[in-house]
């Protein structure tokens, strides 16, 4: 973190609430319209990215799902958006503009471009880039202090236990399933590979050389990783299933849940911990080397329902180091 000027903060601070009041924020309706500013936003959200479903919609709005959900009702009342039971999955619904919905969002661009063209048409073109790059910046920079905000926060009421308790495996499925299905599309072939190989994980959790952590917060399992003592035989550790939520990313709960893993194996005598993983995840990548961790095979694979690479890394024990 950088040190700010105390005197920059107060300009910045009210160059925002100008900016606020010029693009009439302070009133009841905006963008030349007699709908709320978040009305505004959800019908651009679902006009840029349909389909979209609420609890997407929540997510880029930034707002509680409940306040989503009363919002979305009105909007349909008013005949603006429809939902659409997914063909996929008949229990979600997909958000889209009606007609009605697609003249709004018409309305609503015209006129934020019609303000935004009269005031940068009073710059030159290095001004004009200029308030670009300023916004784009400050816009980055606000996301990731509050990340940081909510992360830390979420932190200081997070606990560690052990072993196993009730809906944990299935919370477990949940977390990695969001993950990786994000970010490589992984779906039914992981999650039923997964369940199988936790359920039959969990009932060997009597054995010493077992054990799982989970990270709650508020009593919910938010993070998990399981050290197997077994699979591998030949005095190895395998650290299986490695996840934490999107909501506490950065807070250090999974360096936490890391370092209890490794422990458990260093007291335990195991001679190698071994754990496989996908290419492309940079932050546990780096989170794995900072460990002692280092990368000793690297191929493709197609086992879980998409065609990736995969990694294998593997911590010796530093003792037995030369």
């Amino acid at each position: 973190m950088h040190q700010v000027d105390s005197t920059l903060i107060s300009e910045v601070r009210l160059a925002s609430r100008d900016l606020v009041r010029q693009f009439g924020l302070m009133n009841q309706n905006v963008a030349g319209t007699d709908l709320s500013l978040s009305a505004v936003h959800a019908i651009i959200e679902v006009g840029r990215t349909e389909p979209l479903t609420s609890k997407e919609l929540s997510n880029a709005l930034l707002l509680e799902k409940s306040t989503v959900s009363r919002m979305v009702r009105s909007l349909i009342e008013r005949g603006e958006i429809r939902e659409v039971r997914s063909s996929d999955d008949l229990r979600v619904k997909h958000l889209h503009l009606t007609q009605q919905g697609k003249k709004t969002l018409r309305s609503i661009n015209a006129f934020a471009e019609a303000q935004v063209s009269g005031a940068l048409g009073q710059l030159d073109d290095l001004s004009q880039r200029t308030v670009l790059k300023g916004l784009v910046d400050y816009s980055i920079a606000l996301k990731n202090a509050s990340a940081v905000t909510v992360s830390t926060a979420m932190a200081d009421r997070l606990v560690i236990e052990h072993g196993y308790v009730p809906t944990i495996v299935g919370r477990i499925i949940e977390l990695l399933l969001l993950h990786m299905n994000k970010h490589y599309g992984f779906g039914q072939a992981f999650e039923s590979r997964i369940a199988e190989d936790l359920a039959e994980f969990v009932s060997r959790l009597d054995s010493p050389r077992n054990e799982m952590w989970r990270a709650e917060s508020r009593g919910r399992i938010v993070g998990s990783i399981s050290i197997d003592g077994e699979d591998l035989g030949d005095g190895l550790a395998h650290l299986r299933w490695f996840v934490v939520s999107e909501e506490i990313r950065g807070s250090g709960t999974g360096r936490t849940l890391l370092t209890r893993a490794i422990d458990f194996c260093d007291q335990h005598g195991f001679s190698e911990i071994h754990l496989w993983t996908v290419k492309g995840l940079d932050a546990a990548r780096k989170l794995y080397e900072s460990h002692g961790f280092e990368l000793v095979q690297e191929y493709h694979g197609d086992q879980w329902g998409a065609e990736v690479i995969e990694h294998k890394y593997v911590r010796y024990r530093p003792e037995l180091v030369n």
